[in-house]
């Protein structure tokens, strides 16, 4: 049995070298584009005013612009006094300013958090969770969401969201420069060599926005486990969660209406129907709720 603080601890790491894989993924992108206009520097000039701009807008915009297409209404402590109370203990249990309550009208049992950071976080669930969870479960749910919250767990995925908007952004430029074709003028010194950068070049314009979407859901995934982790820890009854858990595992509903791929990855539990095969385990925004269960109750 692992120890609760091993499984956070070991889920920082992994999800921190997941990260640095990213950047440099669109490193090499920068500079295969610098090469193809015979300037490394140029290229990974183009990346960076990619990062900066796509960054900016990610950073201060993400948070209400996921609230606004998940539909998300804020909530007063006279319209929903328990899931209010709830956030608001949790909060204090956790150290850290109470976050924003807000709500989904819809049947299926999720919830997500957001924002990027804790003065800017919000708590949100749906009608259905509400209706449907007892004390100790909703405890589980708001503590797990409090945790990507305390974690910062909401800024890395507004930033892997960013990254791979900024790899497919990339990739689509360098397509664009070989259609148009740039970098021909200096085939006279390429050669074989150039021959060569430009498969290099093609293939990773190819799979790195497919390679950038798998990092992204793989840190997704270990993150869950380190929420769920933690969440263990703020409420100190791990079967809250777990119980929690099961139920949404057995939504026979559980597609949120105004979810898509790319919130996907915020609620607690894959807001899609689940999808069978090696290709859909691939492209999974959350480990299996079978093992998530299992952990738990090891703790």
């Amino acid at each position: 049995m692992r120890l609760m603080f091993d499984e956070v601890r070991s889920n920082k790491i992994k999800s921190w070298i997941l990260i640095f894989v990213f950047m440099i993924l669109i490193g090499f992108l920068g500079a295969i584009i610098g090469i193809l206009y015979g300037s490394i520097y140029f290229g990974l000039a183009i990346a960076l005013l990619f990062g900066m701009i796509y960054s900016l807008i990610g950073f201060f915009s993400g948070n209400s612009m996921i609230l606004a297409m998940t539909k998300a209404k804020p909530v007063t402590k006279k319209e929903y006094p328990y899931l209010y109370n709830t956030v608001e203990a949790v909060a204090i249990s956790a150290s850290i300013p109470t976050p924003k309550a807000y709500v989904i009208d819809d049947s299926a049992l999720n919830a997500f958090a957001t924002g990027r950071n804790h003065e800017t976080a919000s708590i949100t669930v749906t009608t259905g969770l509400l209706k449907t969870m007892n004390r100790q479960e909703l405890e589980g749910v708001v503590a797990h969401e409090m945790s990507h919250i305390k974690n910062y767990d909401i800024r890395v995925m507004m930033l892997a969201a960013v990254l791979i908007g900024i790899v497919t952004l990339l990739s689509d430029f360098l397509l664009r420069s070989f259609l148009w074709g740039g970098g021909r003028n200096r085939d006279s010194k390429g050669g074989n060599i150039g021959i060569i950068l430009i498969v290099v070049g093609l293939v990773l314009a190819v799979l790195s926005p497919i390679i950038g979407e798998m990092i992204r859901l793989a840190i997704s995934r270990k993150r869950e486990f380190m929420a769920d982790a933690n969440g263990a820890i703020l409420t100190r009854y791990p079967p809250g969660l777990a119980s929690a858990l099961r139920k949404i595992a057995s939504d026979p509903d559980p597609l949120v209406d105004h979810a898509n791929k790319a919130t996907a990855h915020l609620f607690i539990s894959t807001p899609f129907r689940n999808k069978k095969g090696f290709v859909s385990k691939l492209f999974m925004t959350h480990p299996p709720i079978e093992e998530r269960i299992k952990r738990l109750e090891a703790m």
